[in-house]
């Protein structure tokens, strides 16, 4: 599972970074605690063209007549995506790269207390995650563009953590999620390369939703 996000990359450099044409809803960076439900730079293709664009955390399948009518879906398991309802549309033909600088897992202790990790690039590029997005409508003709993370089991080195893990792409693998080179998307959906991503404990602030700031990506020096 990923369930926060941060993000300190500029807009204008992630539109430049994917050759995206930027919208103007794009949200605020830097963020280092980004939450389901919040929006989410997202790249994805309309036409021929690349677009960098907001979307809502949390996938809304079309038979939601509401944002709260069912499980929040902030994830799809790359095992059953292209199986379940909610996402097998959009694994086929709403494929999207979700940028951040990282994101955010947690471990319980003997004790059973929730503590947070901060996972990241080695090389400190940004973290491309693979993601899915819809169209959604509720009844009194309100649109909401929405998105999930594809999830996979996580690399050996990282599992001491959490199971799960978002799956990570490298530039070379972006056109293939988005559609532009034909088939084979399939074969990304798989675990990071061991020592791709660094990780580290951060302080238990980050366990509320309202905190902010690039202290909770700071290593957690005591640990």
């Amino acid at each position: 599972m990923c369930g926060r996000l941060s993000n300190t990359v500029p807009s204008d450099a992630m539109a430049r970074l994917f050759a995206a044409q930027p919208a103007n809803n794009l949200p605020t960076v830097p963020n280092f605690n980004i939450c389901p439900t919040n929006p989410i730079h997202v790249v994805y293709n309309e036409g021929d063209m690349r677009r960098l664009s907001a979307m809502r955390w949390g996938f809304l399948p079309h038979w939601y007549k509401a944002l709260n009518d069912g499980p929040l879906l902030i994830n799809a398991r790359a095992e059953t995506i292209a199986d379940k309802p909610a996402f097998a549309s959009a694994c086929r033909q709403r494929r999207c790269l979700i940028p951040t600088s990282g994101y955010f897992e947690w471990a319980k202790d003997a004790e059973g207390n929730r503590l947070p990790w901060y996972f990241h690039r080695a090389d400190d590029q940004p973290v491309v995650m693979a993601g899915i997005w819809q169209d959604w409508q509720d009844g009194a003709g309100s649109h909401i563009r929405s998105c999930a993370i594809v999830t996979t089991a996580a690399s050996a080195d990282l599992a001491h953590v959490h199971h799960r893990m978002p799956v990570v792409l490298e530039p070379q693998h972006w056109a293939k999620w988005l559609g532009e080179e034909g088939k084979g998307a399939a074969t990304l959906m798989r675990p990071a390369a061991p020592d791709l991503l660094d990780h580290h404990r951060v302080a238990t602030t980050v366990n509320s939703n309202r905190a902010s700031g690039a202290e909770l990506i700071e290593v957690l020096e005591e640990f």
